[in-house]
């Protein structure tokens, strides 16, 4: 909990940001409780109705606290942090942020595979795959639609499996002895389509994070190829970048320019 002493050096608008924030982070506004009208916080804090609006903006921009139109504003839970640090499955992810993963399977079938998908894969364009289709959740929550497509000698075991219950990762890895080693991921902001919108439970056009991850056996063979849809709203992203190191530049002499 903030000090009185170290609360008292901020902005007034900064010091109500710091109180409803540890009202909401100590469950005393708990998810999906609404906040007290502009009028009451205006009363209880004594200040203006413009600074009032400056902590709840920041309280929203930090994800903490929602706006809806004509009803006031509400406790949301915070975004889920994932990092991009390291190869790993929707069910480590989520654990990693304190949350319960589920899965709901919508398709797991043998297809002809598009030149996107056999080029990921190193196969020739036409060859069968398996595609898995599913939707990830997160203590009940929509997160995210993965498509995954798979060889079809390695994805026809996987079919077999409970697919709801088992991370396609741990099976690959630990039921078939399948290493992976590492992967590579395309990340970019796309607007949902009616596929990807029906499966997140989302309007079409709404912002997602769209990302290509094709995952890598030894030999550098590939193993899994996926389309990852995340909802916007859920999720955000971040890895830690190290400054890549230039040979020191030589100052040129006057007499060497000569």
């Amino acid at each position: 909990m903030m000090s009185s002493r170290s609360t008292s050096a901020l902005p007034l608008y900064a010091r109500v940001e710091a109180t409803l924030t540890e009202e909401i982070t100590g469950g005393q506004l708990p998810e999906g409780s609404q906040l007290p009208s502009e009028e009451s916080l205006i009363r209880r804090f004594a200040v203006s109705r413009t600074t009032i609006r400056q902590a709840i903006q920041n309280l929203t921009n930090r994800g903490l606290v929602e706006i809806r139109r004509g009803k006031g504003t509400f406790v949301t839970r915070p975004k889920i942090v994932q990092e991009l640090t390291a190869l790993t499955g929707f069910v480590e992810d989520m654990h990693a942020a304190g949350r319960r993963p589920t899965a709901r399977l919508l398709e797991k079938k043998v297809v002809v595979a598009s030149e996107a998908v056999a080029r990921h894969l190193a196969l020739r364009e036409g060859s069968q795959v398996v595609r898995i289709r599913r939707v990830r959740l997160a203590d009940g929550n929509t997160v995210s639609f993965d498509e995954t497509y798979l060889p079809r000698a390695i994805g026809e075991k996987i079919m077999s499996d409970d697919l709801e219950a088992e991370p396609i990762f741990s099976l690959l890895e630990e039921k078939y002895s399948i290493p992976l080693v590492e992967a590579e991921y395309r990340l970019e902001a796309i607007a949902a389509n009616g596929v990807v919108a029906r499966a997140l439970g989302v309007r079409v056009g709404s912002p997602v994070f769209f990302i290509e991850r094709t995952s890598y056996g030894a030999g550098h063979e590939p193993i899994d190829y996926e389309r990852l849809y995340y909802r916007g709203d859920q999720v955000s992203f971040v890895t830690r970048l190290n400054r890549r190191t230039s040979a020191p530049s030589r100052a040129v002499s006057k007499g060497a320019r000569r």
